[in-house]
């Protein structure tokens, strides 16, 4: 059983070291442990948190974080979807005369069938953010690429080759007794709970697959962890003396909640519960989309047209729009007639609504979705800090001021999932409220004030933040490192 507070003193300066990586939905961290210190790795230019991005370009030439981020948008701003059909055989008319050489019918044309129009033909390149989310689904274990298939593994390794390449630039820079096993060829690779999927195998599938793609990277020996877990053991690690013999741990992040609950035996720590939930923060980033963004873009608003010489009036079928905006790295499949036209007609009828159309417009045409997201984001961040914060997105020319209290009210549905998740938690472990005895928060969404406001309620000043974008990658590297001690 591995060790739940400070690292046991036969197990310091023991010459190895304990690499961990926390690849996430959102963001991917890193981290390194040699038996007093962690360690986080530099995996963008001024930071150690990297979006879990890949872009691929037609010349099937990668990028990753941030960089496939920004090459995305420059590619696609302004940019013109073209759909071509696609080919699925030729069909051959006969002109009802038989041929006496061959006794068949003697062809007059030959014309190709087409498909769904689906390919853009234009399209410089396809950026894949969230692929974790799939890991666990039989039905993606391939994904097309301008006309090649990709495993999901391949979209995941990418990421993977750039943290060991930041690991070792790292590692050459940490002191020890013995160099000879510093090398990144070992890890403790963080998961959550449970992955997404509805059938009873999906947590085997994404386990299997992310191991595949730790060993293309070069990680040739790996340990599983839950991400939970390591963010309680960095948090123990990191203090001096903990005096607590229940502990639950809530690790909100962008795509998952996952909790843990330990207590403590015979001087050290064990699980007796966990729980993991499909909610994260990306989940209440397109909540607020829709509420807050959508009515402003047209939702609602009555549409009125000729139709085969009759007038009709209808509600603008804006239902067909909105799951390609709230997803941002498909939004650019919205730059096409069938979507432009009827938002065109609306434009063109003035009045108050043509507003809301215009941004609509501009949003699709210049493939915006990305920067509204991030300004969500930044308005979602100062309130976790301060009673109202201003959404200004001149992008789209919108500019409104939100309250704490609406935010928290645009979010409820989220809030509650949050609450029972907790509450699912402790029925597992068979305790109550009032038996834990600490709560360590993490992740980003729990810096959100409502869910520290949840939490606090519920275990009044026993609720402690950790860390919240690097516990996981410092407990992995911790945990790593009494695995590799252990062998010794």
């Amino acid at each position: 059983m591995l060790h739940y507070g400070k690292v046991p003193a036969s197990l310091e300066r023991s010459g190895k070291i304990g690499i961990g990586v926390d690849y996430g939905t959102s963001n991917t961290a890193a981290a390194v442990f040699d038996g007093q210190r962690v360690h986080l790795v530099k995996l963008e230019s001024q930071s150690g948190i990297m979006p879990t991005a890949v872009y691929i370009n037609r010349e099937f030439s990668a990028s990753v974080g941030q960089q496939a981020v920004d090459n995305y948008i420059k590619a696609n701003q302004g940019r013109k979807v073209e759909l071509s059909a696609e080919v699925l055989g030729e069909a051959r008319t006969s002109t009802g005369q038989i041929d006496y050489g061959t006794n068949l019918p003697t062809e007059a044309d030959t014309n190709l069938v087409y498909g769904q129009s689906f390919q853009d033909a234009s399209m410089p390149g396809r950026l894949f953010r969230g692929v974790k989310r799939l890991l666990g689904s039989k039905s993606n274990e391939r994904i097309m690429v301008f006309e090649r298939p990709f495993r999901l593994v391949a979209l995941v390794t990418p990421i993977l080759l750039r943290v060991y390449k930041c690991l070792q630039q790292t590692i050459s820079n940490v002191e020890s007794a013995d160099s000879t096993y510093y090398t990144p060829d070992h890890a403790c690779i963080g998961h959550p709970v449970n992955f997404e999927g509805q059938d009873s195998e999906h947590n085997q599938i994404a386990l299997e697959r992310l191991q595949e793609a730790f060993g293309h990277a070069g990680i040739k020996h790996r340990n599983l962890f839950a991400e939970p877990n390591a963010a309680v053991m960095s948090y123990l690690v990191s203090q001096d003396n903990v005096q607590a013999e229940v502990i639950l741990t809530v690790d909100f992040g962008g795509g998952t909640l996952d909790l843990c609950m330990l207590a403590e035996q015979d001087g050290a720590y064990e699980v007796i519960a966990t729980h993991g939930v499909g909610l994260g923060g990306d989940h209440i980033d397109q909540a607020l989309f829709r509420s807050l963004l959508f009515p402003l873009m047209g939702k609602g608003e009555r549409w009125q047209r000729e139709v085969e010489g009759r007038h009709i009036e209808t509600l603008f079928p804006f239902e067909s729009f909105e799951e390609l905006i709230i997803n941002w790295t498909v939004s650019y499949m919205l730059n096409q007639n069938e979507y432009l036209t009827p938002v065109r007609d609306m434009m063109s009828k003035g009045g108050a609504a043509a507003e809301k159309f215009e941004r609509l417009y501009d949003l699709i045409t210049q493939n915006y979705s990305y920067q509204v997201f991030q300004r969500l984001k930044e308005c979602k961040e100062m309130l976790s800090t301060q009673e109202e914060a201003l959404l200004d997105i001149p992008e789209i020319n919108v500019s409104l001021t939100l309250t704490r209290q609406h935010f928290n009210e645009l979010i409820a549905q989220q809030l509650t999932l949050f609450s029972k998740a907790v509450s699912d938690t402790l029925e597992k472990a068979g305790l109550t409220d009032k038996e834990v005895s600490l709560v360590i928060r993490t992740g980003g969404s729990c810096l959100i004030h409502a869910v520290t406001q949840i939490l606090e309620q519920r275990f009044t000043g026993r609720v402690v933040e950790h860390d919240p974008f690097t516990s996981v990658a410092a407990g992995l590297a911790i945990a790593d490192y009494q695995m590799q001690s252990r062998q010794a």
